[in-house]
C-alpha cells in the first residue's frame, strides 16, 4: 500500500536515514492476515551507540534554543499530523491491528500531546527568594535533564511516542526513541514529520530493533543517557531500572496493570455498561489501563452481565481496514493464546461463558469479545494482565469487600467505579490504590492530564502540566545580597 511504501525504512540517526550496521532488516507483518508488509532496518548495539552520540553532539545547541522556536516545531508537527490523520490512520491499523475508527481517535489523541506540550515550552518558570536569613538570594532555573532515551510500546504506536517526545522536546532534551518491533512504522513516520517541522538534526533519533536487551543495556550503563522513560511490562521495567542504577539514570516508568471496575448496586446501569465497554474493550482491551478485574454489587450483578453480554456480542470482529469493524486482531498469536488460555483457565475453575471463548478459524489473530461469570477466586484470570477482549465478572455484598478485593494486587494503573452516591464516589476514589480513577466513565486518557500509576505500575507521571517536570531538573544558584 502507499501509505507503507512511502515510509522511511531505515534508523533514523543524526537527521539522516541510514541503513543497519550489519545490514540487517526485520519484517512488519499485518496482524489481521498475517502477511508481511515490509522489512524495516534491524539496529544493532553499534547502531544504538551511533544514535546516542548523535544525540550527545546536539544536546547543547538544542538545550540553548529558545522555548519559542521548540514550541513552534511542536506546533507544526501537530498541525502535519492532523492533515495526514487519514494516512497515519491506516498505518496503525496495518502494522497494529486496530479498527481505522480507533486509529483515528489514537491520531487525534496523539496529536494533542504536540500541541499541549508546545504551550508548555514556553511556561517553563523559576524563582527568585530570599533566604529567611537575609543574606542571600536563592535564584533557582530549570533546565533540560540531558540524552533521553524513550522506549515505546505496540499498542499505541503514536501516542505512546508524542507523549514522551512531545515533553521532552519541549524541555530541551534531546532523544533516542526505540519503538517496538511489531510496530515501527508509526515512529518512522512521526520521525520524518518531525524533520519536515524543522526539528535540528541530531535532536531525535530513531534505532528499530529485534535485540533489545542488546541494544539498550549498553545505552543506560555508558553513562550519556541521562534520563529513561519506558512503557511496558513490570518485568521488564525492574530490569531497566537494574540496569540505570549504576550510572543513576533518572526514570519514568509507566508499566502492568490490573484495573479494577466496580459496578454499585445504586449505578446507573447504562452509564455503567458503555463505561466498561469504553474500559474494556478499547483498543481491543490492548491497554495497561483496562478494566481488568470486573466486580458487581450482587443486587444488579446478573442484568449487569447480561447486558454487557449482550453488547459484546452484537460487536463484529474483522479487519481493521474493513468498513464495520468494531473490533481488529490481537498484536500475535502469542497475544491471543494467552487471553485464549486465561478463558480456558477460568472455565475449569467453574466460570460461565456468557458469549465469546471459542478460537475463531482462518488466519489473523483474532480472539471473539468474551463475557465470563462466575470466576473462582484462584483463577489466573484475577491476577494476571488480559491485554484481550475478555470481560471477567465477580460479584460483592459490601463496599469495602469491593475495595478489599480491587486493592489486593501489585499494581495500580487505572481503576473506575460506577455510582449514583456523591459521598460514595469521593470515599471509594480515595480509597483506591490507583494513580488514575475513572468515576462513571470509561476513560481516563487526557494529554491534559497526569497519567501514571502507583505501586509496581510505575513511577512519574506522563501529560499534563506535571508531564514536562519528568524532563527537567533545578538548579539552585545562591547570591549574596548586594553582591
Amino acid at each position: 500500500m502507499t501509505v507503507v511504501r512511502d515510509v522511511p525504512k531505515q534508523l533514523f540517526i543524526g537527521g539522516g536515514w541510514q541503513d543497519a550496521e550489519s545490514g540487517r532488516t526485520l519484517s512488519v507483518d499485518n496482524p489481521a492476515t498475517g502477511e508481511e508488509l515490509c522489512q524495516v532496518a534491524d539496529a544493532s548495539p553499534a547502531d544504538g551507540r551511533r544514535a546516542v552520540e548523535a544525540a550527545v553532539a546536539a544536546q547543547a545547541a538544542w538545550a540553548a534554543t529558545a522555548p519559542r522556536v521548540r514550541s513552534e516545531i511542536l506546533r507544526r508537527a501537530y498541525d502535519i499530523i492532523i492533515t495526514r490523520t487519514e494516512d497515519l490512520a491506516l498505518l496503525m491499523t496495518l502494522e497494529m491491528g486496530k479498527p481505522l475508527a480507533e486509529a483515528r481517535a489514537e491520531v487525534a489523541y496523539g496529536a494533542e500531546f504536540f500541541r499541549w506540550f508546545s504551550e508548555e515550552a514556553v511556561r517553563i518558570d523559576g524563582g527568585l527568594t530570599t533566604a529567611p536569613d537575609g543574606k542571600n538570594r536563592l535564584l533557582v532555573t530549570r533546565r533540560p535533564v540531558g540524552p533521553c532515551l524513550l522506549i515505546t510500546p505496540w499498542n499505541f504506536p503514536l501516542a505512546m511516542g508524542t507523549r514522551k517526545i512531545g515533553p521532552a522536546i519541549a524541555a530541551g532534551c534531546t532523544i533516542v526513541l526505540k519503538p517496538a518491533p511489531q510496530t515501527p512504522l508509526t515512529s518512522l513516520a512521526l520521525a520524518a514529520i518531525l524533520k519536515e517541522a524543522g526539528l535540528p538534526d541530531g535532536v531525535l533519533n530513531v534505532v528499530v530493533t529485534t535485540d533489545a536487551a542488546g541494544v539498550v543495556e549498553p545505552l543506560l550503563r555508558g553513562g550519556q543517557i541521562r534520563k529513561l522513560s519506558f512503557t511496558g511490562s513490570t518485568q521488564v521495567g525492574r530490569i531497566l531500572l537494574a540496569q540505570c542504577a549504576d550510572a543513576v539514570i533518572r526514570t519514568s516508568m509507566e508499566l502492568g496493570g490490573n484495573a479494577p471496575l466496580i459496578v454499585f448496586d445504586d449505578a446507573d446501569l447504562d452509564v455503567a455498561v458503555e463505561g466498561t465497554m469504553v474500559a474494556k474493550m478499547r483498543n481491543m482491551g490492548e491497554s495497561c489501563c483496562a478494566a481488568n478485574r470486573i466486580y458487581v454489587h450482587t443486587s444488579v450483578a446478573e442484568e449487569f452481565a447480561t447486558r454487557l453480554a449482550a453488547r459484546m456480542a452484537a460487536l463484529t470482529v474483522g479487519d481493521g481496514t474493513e468498513p464495520g469493524t468494531d473490533v481488529g486482531p490481537l498484536i500475535d498469536n502469542a497475544g491471543r493464546s494467552k487471553a485464549h488460555d486465561l478463558v480456558r483457565d477460568a472455565v475449569k475453575r467453574g466460570a460461565t461463558v456468557l458469549t465469546g471463548g471459542e478460537l475463531p478459524e482462518g488466519p489473523g489473530c483474532f480472539y471473539p469479545p468474551t463475557v465470563l461469570t462466575g470466576i473462582a477466586p484462584d483463577s489466573a484470570i484475577i491476577d494476571t494482565e488480559i491485554f484481550g477482549p475478555v470481560a471477567a465478572i465477580r460479584t460483592f455484598e459490601t463496599e469495602d469487600e469491593a475495595v478489599t478485593a480491587a486493592n489486593d494486587t501489585e499494581f495500580g494503573l487505572a481503576a473506575y467505579l460506577f455510582t449514583q452516591n456523591l459521598d460514595r464516589a469521593l470515599r471509594v476514589s480515595e480509597r483506591l490504590e490507583s494513580g488514575m480513577i475513572g468515576l462513571n466513565t470509561g476513560l481516563v486518557s487526557n494529554p491534559a492530564a497526569p497519567f501514571g500509576g502507583v505501586k509496581q505500575s510505575g513511577l512519574g507521571r506522563e501529560g499534563g502540566r506535571v508531564g514536562i517536570d519528568e524532563f527537567l531538573e533545578y538548579k539552585y544558584i545562591a547570591v549574596p545580597v548586594g553582591a
